[in-house]
């Protein structure tokens, strides 16, 4: 919050050293050219550039209350509604000029405020780093600052890290080898038997006490809501995705069908293994690519009713648990019943989070062996359909929103695979051709000269 509201006491004197040098340059610049009042729209009269000085000083006052909240509550407060309606408002508030469209010079303070506001809270690549938590849980991870407060404190930080690192490690480490050793030899012994309807069960019984092992090696506290809302065989079960772990929290309490692409090492291992127990969905790299190809597979494997049903992460990427981004929309293209479920993880326990540009598979796993638990909440929403005239686009944003809606997540339009990539250029150049528009406003005297 220091740093913060520096940052924004910083900013607001910027603005104010730019606000008299905008001042100064503009009086000069009228007074050695006539013809550039036109359009840095300067008033005709002193009346006139009075109001506009006042209107610059109300502006410069506002930016620097707006951003000095940082120190109150650490977040800008942004009001309600979008940019145009805005300056719609504040333009409809003062004189129409003569001339230039509806542009003033005082404009420019108004997108200076916005584009402090969307540097101090973006809404967007703060959901690719580890939730901010308000008090310290005891963990290092979440204060990186840690500084000497009192004796006590300390010896039970001391405390802490004995217990975690010194006892619940080893024991976790241990109950997760056990899990996943018994998964490869359960899953390759049950992939021997006829494809009897005794396979079946004996495959969904060895995947959920493995997957139970697995829950207990990470000291995971699970309650399950609505379960008579659970995914039934033949449909899709989609979810929000935080981390890898999202896979062991939701097979604790049922069976799934996975998908993805096939891997070597010890993960291919477990892959062949399960596929000899029950029907997964693997693709190799090149099929990845081919979108026809994925779409036939998944629709043979709904359309037979005995098979499980197929557990989808749309968004693709690993999201901090707070929001939910924007789903692809493949898997709400095959035309059958979309199960979703809501995750939501109590970071006071430990973070969940997989930032895997900073942290691998191992070092990622180690981390939630040495958190104090692995506490969450799953909600089983009711079967959704799409829709008559819906879109697969459509459908996979209502999804998204029950599933935002449930979990208390904040539900966003952007996609997650800005985590990685960049921008594309035709969303850069609608956002500036809206931009241009906004700032040009009604700008038909200067179109027709």
């Amino acid at each position: 919050k220091d740093r913060a509201l520096v940052t924004g006491l910083c900013c607001a004197a910027i603005l104010d050293f730019i606000t008299h040098f905008i001042t100064s340059l503009g009086r000069h610049v009228a007074m050695v050219l006539p013809s550039f009042k036109r359009v840095i729209d300067l008033p005709h009269n002193l009346k006139r550039y009075e109001q506009i000085l006042n209107q610059m000083i109300t502006f410069d006052c506002f930016v620097f209350t707006r951003v000095s909240c940082v120190c109150a509550s650490g977040l800008i407060q942004r009001e309600d509604g979008s940019m145009e309606k805005e300056l719609g408002e504040l333009r409809r508030s003062r004189p129409k000029p003569p001339v230039g469209g509806d542009f003033t010079l005082s404009d420019c303070f108004y997108f200076t405020r916005k584009g402090i506001e969307s540097i101090v809270e973006d809404e967007v690549t703060q959901r690719f780093s580890s939730e901010e938590l308000v008090s310290w849980n005891l963990l290092t991870r979440t204060n990186n600052d840690f500084q000497y407060i009192s004796l006590k404190l300390t010896l039970v930080y001391g405390l802490g890290i004995f217990v975690r690192y010194c006892i619940l490690a080893p024991l976790r480490i241990t109950l997760a080898c056990i899990g996943l050793t018994w998964l490869v030899i359960g899953t390759s012994a049950v992939g021997f038997l006829p494809n009897w309807r005794i396979k079946s069960w004996l495959s969904e019984w060895v995947h959920v006490m493995c997957y139970r092992i697995c829950a207990r090696g990470l000291s995971a506290a699970i309650r399950y809501h609505n379960r008579e809302n659970k995914p039934q065989k033949g449909g899709i079960c989609v979810a929000n995705h935080t981390s890898p772990i999202d896979i062991v929290i939701l097979c604790n309490d049922g069976c799934y069908a996975m998908v993805g692409q096939v891997h070597g090492g010890l993960m291919g291992v477990v892959q062949r293994a399960m596929e000899r127990s029950c029907p997964h969905v693997w693709f190799e790299r090149a099929e990845m690519k081919d979108r026809h190809l994925v779409t036939k597979r998944l629709k043979d494997h709904v359309n037979d009713k005995k098979k499980l049903p197929i557990l989808i992460f749309p968004e693709g990427t690993c999201i901090n648990n707070t929001s939910v981004m924007m789903f692809k929309k493949g898997s709400f293209e095959i035309g059958t019943t979309i199960y979703p479920v809501a995750i939501k993880y109590d970071p006071k326990f430990g973070d969940a989070f997989w930032n895997s540009s900073k942290y691998s598979m191992v070092s990622y796993l180690l981390r939630m062996m040495t958190s104090w638990a692995l506490v969450c909440n799953v909600w089983y929403l009711p079967a959704m359909h799409q829709q008559q005239g819906e879109d697969a686009v459509q459908f996979a944003n209502r999804v998204k929103s029950a599933i935002a809606h449930q979990g208390g997540l904040v539900d966003l339009q952007w996609d997650g695979g800005l985590k990685r990539a960049k921008v594309k250029e035709t969303f850069k150049e609608w956002e500036q051709k809206k931009y241009s528009n906004m700032v040009v406003g009604d700008d038909s005297s200067s179109n027709s000269d």
